[in-house]
């Protein structure tokens, strides 16, 4: 369910560019409330226990690499190998990479192990989403760009036919 900016309709009907967000959310967004309401199951006695476990997880973990070098690495391979300007190579060689730096969080190290202001904590659950994001993106990318070719060499190939 979508409202606002998300959704493929809005209160001025299919035309996205004339919307109004905060208006589109309080129609639409009180209508997916009411609807998430009537499919939602109650909560099992253990609900919650697998976000304090991860939550614990990241907390202590105590790798070698600092949540700083992991995240510039992160940004170097989107950069050089996920822009504007791509090709398959660079982005094959952006997945490659970004599955590296996602296998390396596997060996992050957390200073402040504190429940209370821990800056150092809140930056590396940031991370673990960059880094998911980061990797579905290229992923998503270099998938689209084999596509993408294949679909411009068949509109090449029908062009040509035509005019040959």
């Amino acid at each position: 369910m979508a409202a606002g900016e998300a959704a493929f309709a809005s209160v001025h009907g299919a035309n996205r560019l004339g919307a109004n967000s905060l208006l589109d959310i309080v129609v639409f967004g009180r209508a997916c409330a009411n609807r998430a309401g009537e499919k939602l199951k109650p909560l099992e006695n253990d609900a919650g226990e697998k976000s304090i476990e991860w939550l614990d997880r990241i907390r202590n973990s105590n790798g070698s690499l600092p949540t700083s070098k992991i995240r510039l690495n992160m940004q170097r391979v989107m950069q050089n190998n996920a822009a504007v300007f791509r090709t398959q190579e660079t982005l094959e060689e952006g997945c490659h990479l970004i599955d590296k730096e996602w296998d390396s969080f596997g060996d992050v190290k957390v200073k402040n192990r504190s429940l209370i202001w821990n800056s150092d904590l809140i930056e590396t659950m940031e991370l673990e989403n960059l880094l998911i994001n980061a990797c579905i993106t290229m992923h998503s990318a270099e998938l689209g760009k084999r596509v993408e070719e294949r679909m411009l060499v068949k509109i090449s190939r029908n062009v040509t036919m035509r005019i040959g």
